[in-house]
């Protein structure tokens, strides 16, 4: 039974002691959480609908890698809806139900997941790209890649549902109050998410991309040796090192966005007790927001980039994409 006071607020007044106390934070600290997670929502559905809409109308960009891009742009989209979710969890009242709460977490793991697989399939394709060029026109192939993405989904849906099967079978069944919404996964669940959804994900992006910028180094210093024969040497020794420089950066980049967005998630789970993680509480919430902004960044590392997205940025927002044969564009 809980008792009230004057001050105290519940989620859902009629129910009286069956409802969950509404937590009392300061009303800054509420007002900057909700700003920053709607913000982010916005740029991230922003962001990514861009990249899907170049992709989807510029016939030039119909490219393998670029299709990989666009099943990230996808699924990163839907998280920015999602994330709005979360506003209500940080509010400590869960207003759509046990079943609706159960469905929510599932939706999001899907589509993280599949985001997550999405970057080690494009990790894979310009691995060899670059370290397997004459191969990669016939080996990487629209259809190979197309099949790849579908299996990448398939995956996701299948694994999330066996991660949280308890969940979803009995929603609600951990619910202390209603207005409460806690996600449940059993020991094993947890070191298969930990494993499949982390440390292999992270495994095969650092071992791919130290390989890919181990090759893109030292193909610039086979260049510059190759120009110190003829007469551009000083020249093409600029375009060498920023060659390099630019491959560092870009790696980086990606390795440690990665690392810094999924760490604190996964040091919450294996930090909580019983493998039960309370979606209302303030720890959860900052990491999982932590955990969906990386939706955010990865068009931002992938394609921004690349110089035809800063083209079709310019063709969308002046709307030159709705004349007639726009898609047939030189964008490239």
């Amino acid at each position: 039974m809980m008792e009230t006071s004057g001050e105290t607020e519940l989620c859902f007044p009629q129910l009286l002691n069956a409802s969950c106390l509404k937590p009392q934070r300061p009303h800054f600290e509420a007002m900057l959480t909700y700003i920053l997670l709607f913000s982010i929502s916005l740029l991230t559905a922003f962001l990514n609908l861009l990249v899907i809409i170049s992709i989807s109308h510029f016939k030039q960009l119909h490219t393998s890698t670029n299709f990989l891009l666009l099943s990230l742009a996808v699924s990163d989209f839907f998280v920015a809806p999602l994330l709005l979710f979360e506003i209500m969890l940080i509010d400590g009242c869960w207003l759509f139900g046990d079943l609706m709460c159960s469905l929510y977490q599932y939706v999001t793991a899907v589509v993280t997941s599949a985001s997550v697989g999405t970057m080690i399939l494009i990790s894979v394709d310009r691995y060899v790209a670059i370290c397997y060029p004459f191969h990669y026109v016939t080996e990487v192939t629209h259809k190979r890649v197309q099949v790849c993405v579908c299996l990448c989904w398939i995956c996701s849906f299948i694994f999330q549902c066996l991660i949280l099967q308890d969940n979803m079978q009995q929603p609600g069944r951990y619910n202390s109050c209603v207005g409460e919404c806690v996600i449940v996964t059993s020991y094993v669940a947890g070191i298969a998410d930990v494993i499949f959804s982390f440390i292999i994900p992270i495994t095969v992006i650092v071992v791919l991309y130290m390989r890919v910028f181990v090759v893109a180094v030292s193909q610039a210093r086979a260049m510059r040796s190759h120009i110190a024969v003829v007469s551009l040497q000083c020249s093409m020794k600029v375009t060498a090192q920023k060659s390099e420089l630019k491959a560092a950066r870009t790696l980086g980049v990606v390795v440690v966005v990665f690392l810094i967005c999924l760490c604190p998630y996964y040091c919450v789970a294996l930090s909580s007790q019983d493998n039960l993680m309370n979606a209302s509480s303030a720890s959860y919430a900052f990491v999982v927001c932590l955990y969906c902004s990386n939706s955010c960044l990865n068009p931002i590392i992938y394609a921004c980039f690349y110089p035809w997205f800063r083209k079709s940025i310019r063709l969308i927002v002046t709307l030159k994409i709705l004349e007639p044969d726009s898609c047939e564009t030189n964008i490239l």
